[in-house]
């Protein structure tokens, strides 16, 4: 917590990291914060002005810019609380970065050329094109290696002009940068240049496991990362899947990839036997319809289980010369998929408005028209229009 003052309060507004609407409310500047406003790679803190929450923080110029909710007065004196748990996590991210991007480049010459503090993971961009797995392990043994000699980390602060900033790691200063130059100092491991948030020891860090990488762009390589308590949330998370699935699977987790193999394996061969049987049922299906002696001029089928090829086949194998057919497959209460084929001209007209019963999209071509259908449950409203075509085109006859 922190004592401090009001200095201004203006309306604006917010937008959501998420997305959505921009939330209305105040920007708020204060004497001095101890809220870190986003940069660096780092995202900003979260705390409370009062009992106020503060939403955002971020930099202009040399104030940090707090967005709350509820109006502040200036000049009010006000208790500032801090967030810990978020800044504590913070601090392992970054100086977990600051450890593992001083020892890539130690070990292999691996370059950091940006990074990213996520909500879930972090990751470094290094300017490499690949990365073994043999220096992935490699570089894991060693960042954890320094984590337990416990190496202390100092914030110094150095003279703008000051010749020692020529020796200190650095991706270059803000352009509106005024004031001294922090340097961040892992002992006789890295002198970085950095605005972000620390731990003052390594140890604090716990624990760094590296993810493994993807392909970044232009020729890098993406590095993912987990430090401290995120180490141990991932590790918890890992064991409550592992031990659903040792109760799905009924065995143990060294069994679990070949037992789901084999369950990929049976799933296939069921899907391939049903989508025969499917065939095999929609070639009987217009077969009987044909059979009868007078055929009707619609036909209208409706499955819960089938496809698009399951209507095709039927469509086909009766033909849609004279008969006008209505084929639906899906759940009832859900979406599902639809096939209206017959006379071109009959699908041509009718199909927009089958759709639009259906609350559906879709398109025709060669006397048929298929689509999707939001609603299903109005099936028999389709059937009626259909049914009151069909007796229409009769009486025309």
């Amino acid at each position: 917590q922190f004592a401090t003052r009001v200095v201004s309060c203006r309306a604006a507004e917010l937008r959501p990291e998420d997305g959505g609407e921009p939330v209305r409310g105040f920007q708020v500047v204060l004497e001095d914060t101890i809220l870190f406003p986003e940069g660096g790679g780092q995202p900003d803190d979260r705390g409370l002005i009062g009992d106020v929450p503060v939403l955002r923080v971020t930099r202009r110029g040399l104030e940090a810019v707090h967005f709350v909710r509820a109006a502040l007065e200036p000049g009010a004196e006000v208790l500032l609380s801090l967030d810990w748990e978020r800044r504590f996590d913070h601090m392992q991210q970054h100086s977990g970065q600051h450890l593992i991007t001083a020892v890539a480049d130690q070990m292999f010459g691996f370059k950091t050329t940006s990074w990213e503090l996520g909500r879930q993971r972090s990751v470094v961009e290094l300017d490499t094109p690949s990365m073994t797995a043999e220096q992935i392990e490699a570089l894991e043994r060693s960042v954890n290696e320094k984590i337990r000699e416990r190496i202390p980390v100092v914030v110094r602060e150095l003279a703008a002009d000051d010749p020692e900033i020529e020796t200190v790691r650095s991706r270059g200063l803000p352009d509106d940068h005024a004031g001294p130059v922090r340097v961040v100092d892992i002992e006789g491991v890295d002198s970085n240049m950095c605005c972000g948030t620390h731990v003052s020891n390594l140890s604090d860090l716990q624990v760094i496991k590296l993810l493994g990488t993807e392909k970044g762009k232009k020729n890098k390589t993406n590095l993912a990362f987990l430090v401290g308590n995120r180490v141990l949330k991932s590790l918890e998370q890992s064991h409550s899947t592992e031990k659903a699935l040792t109760s799905l699977l009924k065995n143990g987790p060294g069994e679990h990839v070949e037992a789901v193999k084999r369950l990929q394996s049976s799933v296939k061969l069921l899907q391939k036997n049903n989508l025969n049987l499917l065939r095999d049922m929609a070639v009987l299906i217009a077969r009987d319809f044909k059979s009868k002696p007078v055929p009707s001029q619609l036909f209208v089928l409706h499955r819960k289980e089938g496809d698009s090829e399951f209507m095709n086949i039927i469509a086909n194998e009766i033909g849609t010369e004279e008969t006008l057919l209505f084929l639906t497959v899906g759940d009832e209460k859900e979406a599902g998929l639809f096939l209206l084929a017959g006379p071109f001209e009959a699908v041509e007209n009718l199909g927009p408005r089958v759709a639009e019963l259906l609350e559906g999209k879709g398109a025709g071509k060669r006397g048929r028209f298929q689509g999707k259908a939001a609603k299903m449950s109005r099936r028999g409203e389709v059937q009626a229009l259909l049914q009151e075509f069909v007796s229409h085109r009769s009486l025309e006859v």
